[in-house]
């Protein structure tokens, strides 16, 4: 692999994973304009929204299938278009079974997307030899800040579902089909030959070299910093004006704030992960993100409040990447499996989030609800050793010589 296609490669996956950030974002944000559009009554809704997590983690456990036979840059070629498309018929439909079939294609595929292009991080990080994982989800993120604007915007205009997406999904569906032109698997990602079969014939995305005793520290650590984010995104607007009296319009501040952070806090990661490694890193992460609990269960006003929110961000934005990255890591053999199994926990600490934090809140109270994501994440540092070896050693222990002229 010539150092010019790892940049390509590397700039069409960041592309994706920009593309991904939208689509996601345009639909999480406007789902009172779906829930209006379809007639979906309060107590259906929340079965059409955990729908969609647990189609991703079939789609998920169906792409480590998928790419025991071929590349996960097919998968993700074609898995895009589907999540685009999925979206564009949400806004489309009328009917009650419109919206339930756009939705499971958009789970599955948004679980087959994921999956391939968490795996494509992973072997372009292994041939890169350094930590470039932290900045395909700064672009996921910045893709989330652009399509929540957008979904701002089509409301602000009163436009339909169908007004606001089409336009969307008209540019963004051309560029991911010729940006996927570049994908490209790192060299020596999964010791793979053209017919996703390792050397000695052995199928390379089979499951006997990974163990899930070893993996299972990561997927709890996943888990738990999807209970955090989850936790931020459902509850922070009730959580201040609720708990703290924020006015409605400050209420919507804290999530905005959140996003930016987390942008800020990827984009500089991979530079923090090279100068003092993945475990210090995740370390200083996971302490930052239990502060902003912390500050946010007993913060006095809403200004005290946002403060939290904002620790909070900077603290779960690197956690995420660098689970992909340290699976990796752990099973350079089978990176593939490995991260296909470790995405499904993305989608458990999504569902478990939001009404584990609802219940506790009605149950006790809203300040002590938010103690419980603050001890999860905390646990992460007894699991931190999950991140290491430091700072470069991929396939099998040998390290590969570092590419300083690679993008």
């Amino acid at each position: 692999m010539t150092d010019a296609g790892l940049r390509h490669g590397r700039a069409s996956l960041g592309l994706s994973f920009g593309v991904q950030g939208v689509a996601f974002a345009l639909l999480v944000t406007r789902i009172p304009a779906i829930q209006d559009q379809y007639g979906i009554s309060d107590g259906l809704l929340p079965v059409f929204l955990a729908a969609v997590p647990i189609l991703a983690g079939v789609g998920s456990v169906a792409t480590e299938k998928v790419v025991a036979r071929v590349r996960p840059s097919v998968v993700l070629r074609w898995a895009q278009p589907l999540v685009l498309l999925a979206l564009l018929g949400v806004g489309a439909g009328r009917e009650m079974w419109h919206v339930a079939v756009a939705l499971g294609v958009f789970g599955l595929s948004v679980g087959a997307l994921d999956a391939s292009m968490n795996m494509l991080g992973v072997s372009l990080q292994r041939a890169y030899a350094r930590s470039i994982m932290t900045g395909f989800h700064a672009a996921y993120s910045l893709g989330g800040i652009a399509g929540a604007s957008l979904a701002w915007a089509g409301a602000r205009w009163e436009l339909s579902l169908l007004a606001s997406y089409l336009p969307v999904v008209a540019v963004l569906l051309p560029v991911a089909l010729i940006g996927s032109r570049w994908y490209t698997e790192g060299q020596g990602a999964e010791g793979k030959g053209p017919e996703g079969k390792r050397p000695d014939g052995t199928e390379a995305g089979a499951s006997g070299a990974l163990s899930f005793k070893l993996l299972l520290p990561l997927c709890l650590i996943m888990t738990f910093a999807y209970i955090g984010d989850s936790t931020v995104s459902n509850w922070s607007a009730k959580y201040l004006q609720d708990v703290l009296g924020s006015s409605e319009q400050l209420a919507t501040v804290p999530y905005n704030v959140y996003m930016v952070t987390t942008l800020l806090g990827r984009a500089v990661g991979d530079l923090g992960v090279r100068r003092f490694g993945a475990v210090a890193v995740v370390r200083g992460g996971s302490l930052l993100a239990a502060g902003g609990f912390a500050v946010v269960a007993v913060a006095p006003g809403a200004w005290v409040g946002m403060l939290g929110f904002t620790m909070l961000g900077f603290g779960l934005c690197v956690i995420v990447p660098q689970t992909f990255a340290a699976a990796g890591r752990m099973f350079p053999g089978d990176s593939d499996t490995a991260v296909a199994r470790l995405n499904i926990f993305n989608y458990v600490g999504f569902l478990v989030g939001s009404p584990l934090v609802g219940a506790l809140g009605d149950a006790w109270s809203y300040r002590g609800a938010m103690l419980v994501p603050m001890v999860l994440v905390l646990a992460t540092l007894v699991y931190a050793r999950a991140f290491g070896p430091e700072p470069a050693r991929y396939g099998g222990g040998h390290e590969r010589p570092r590419t300083a002229d690679v993008g």
